[in-house]
């Protein structure tokens, strides 16, 4: 979906890209630098080794999900006095691999780090990892579509939040349940005052919904429509299902229409939520609702969103995504005339976005402003706004500025080398262990990878998703609940999948490695 221009760019910039590439920042494609670990062997494990779930947490850390068949596999082995050699047995406690451990410069509380790699275990099914003195690993899968359930539940987490419908059984499961919140809802600065809200997608425990967050998680989901559309299914289990259209851009468009009647038709600002009042003892789906003030946060994450879902969905319904288009441009207009646009991080994304939708100059004003902006550098480095809006500006098959592009090529180069080597210097194999910030690093990579493909941010990538799903010092599954050590086991008791942004940006991450 990405256009062609920004692969005209990316042809453009090759040459300075390939330098930065020959300072070691990536590997080329294929499995070619993978080393074969199965011929280094030495030992014999100890006997009857039999297959009980760690009651502690264990000294071999592995993704309880599992690896992809063809991908590289690694776990990674934490304590003191760790041996040489490991063992992979099939939960039947037969013995199918020998490897050996790889010393490392890293340690984690004054334990010792070594890595094992098992790349070349390529048949599918169940097995856990056994090393002298220090027990077994958690047990885990290999699989060639392992993903893609996975995929499929964190994109369906919308679909079991929404307002205002009833969800069945059948699609839903156990989050069925009957229409919700169809009542008109009072505006909470003059309560003689009622619109219809109906719709959206619940975003808290109390059946909240927000304008700003349900903006940004849509903003994520698109992303990964953008850039990875053949990972985006018609047939994840929505009631949309089949029509014709990918599901992602189903569950958005549900999201969209809440946020067109949080929009006032009067000043085209935008309401900043729709707020369950919580009575105790009364059924929270039913409650009423009373809708925030107009913020102007609100109304530029709207002409944001709105734009991209116009430029995105003209080719499934020109009339929507032209409808799309008006409420945005109405949204900006009135953020631009009570806010500086041009000292304005959102603004330059929104701007962005109708930019590439219009081709309208007063946009393009707004851009030129802050890409001469003696902040942008920094901007475009701490700034999520700049940075997408910047992306957004070289994928646009509107006229640009050849120059612009370049710089954004050179210091998206430059973002994504600081992230690999961050990994690379990571005793865990990823940037950060906050989740928030290890899942925006990806979307960088992920972006990167898009425009150049390379074999080893691809690797990157998916050594994050094995850290969010147990190959992280606690041992935990962070992303479903299914497995031997979850999120549910920790006091939070929440995972990826609970907090919806934190979950768009998974999928988003995910879309580049599901097959």
């Amino acid at each position: 979906m990405i256009d062609t221009r920004l692969k005209r760019f990316t042809a453009l910039f090759a040459a300075s890209t390939m330098a930065v590439l020959a300072c070691g920042c990536a590997k080329t494609a294929g499995n070619d630098n993978v080393t074969t670990e199965q011929d280094a062997q030495g030992g014999e494990p100890a006997l009857n080794v039999v297959y009980d779930v760690p009651l502690s947490i264990p000294s071999a850390l592995v993704d309880q999900n599992g690896y992809r068949t063809g991908a590289e596999k690694s776990v990674i082995f934490k304590g003191k006095d760790l041996p040489d050699v490991f063992y992979i047995f099939n939960l039947d406690n037969e013995l199918e691999y020998t490897g050996q451990m790889r010393t490392t410069n890293h340690t984690d509380d004054g334990d010792e780090i070594k890595e094992g790699y098992f790349t070349d275990l390529i048949e599918d099914g169940e097995y856990y990892i056994y090393a002298d003195k220090i027990g077994s690993s958690y047990a885990f899968r290999i699989q060639n579509n392992l993903y893609d359930g996975i995929f499929n539940e964190a994109c369906k987490t919308y679909y079991k939040n929404r307002c205002g419908m009833a969800l069945s059984e059948e699609l839903a499961g156990e989050d069925a349940h009957a229409s919700c919140h169809l009542g008109k809802a009072h505006l909470q600065e003059d309560p003689s005052k009622t619109i219809d809200v109906s719709g959206g997608w619940h975003l808290s425990a109390g059946a909240d919904r927000d304008s700003v967050t349900g903006c940004k998680i849509a903003q994520n989901l698109l992303l990964a429509y953008e850039m990875n559309p053949d990972a985006i299914s018609d047939d994840s289990g929505i009631p949309e299902s089949g029509n014709g259209i990918p599901d992602i851009l189903d569950e958005v468009k549900y999201e969209v229409d809440w946020l067109i009647k949080m929009q006032d038709e009067r000043t085209g600002g935008v309401y900043g939520a729709a707020l369950t009042v919580r009575d105790e003892g009364a059924d929270l789906m039913q409650a009423d609702v009373e809708v925030t003030p107009i913020t102007m946060e609100a109304t530029i994450r709207f002409a944001t969103l709105l734009s991209d879902f116009s430029y995105l969905y003209q080719s499934y319904d020109p009339d929507f995504a032209t409808t799309c288009l008006k409420c945005a441009d109405r949204a900006y207009s009135l953020y631009a005339g009570t806010e500086n646009v041009k000292e304005s991080a959102e603004a330059f994304y929104a701007a962005a976005q109708l930019y590439r939708a219009t081709g309208a100059s007063n946009y393009e004003q707004v851009l030129t402003t802050h890409f001469e902006s003696d902040k942008f550098e920094s901007l475009f480095n701490d700034n999520e706004d700049v940075f997408l809006g910047s992306i957004t500006y070289i994928s646009t098959s509107q006229k640009v500025n050849v120059d612009v592009c370049s710089r954004i090529m050179k210091l998206l180069m430059k973002k994504t080398t600081a992230i690999v080597n961050a990994a690379r210097s990571s005793a865990y194999m990823v940037t950060d262990e906050n989740h928030e910030k290890l899942l925006d690093d990806m979307r960088t990579i992920t972006i990167t990878d898009h425009i150049i493909y390379n074999y080893e941010y691809t690797t990157i990538i998916e050594n994050h998703a094995h850290y969010l799903m147990g190959r992280n010092p606690e041992a935990i599954n962070y992303v479903t609940d299914s497995t031997e050590r979850t999120f549910k086991d920790t006091d939070e008791g929440t995972g990826i999948m609970n907090q919806p942004l934190l979950n768009a940006k998974f999928i988003f991450m995910l879309s580049v490695i599901k097959e």
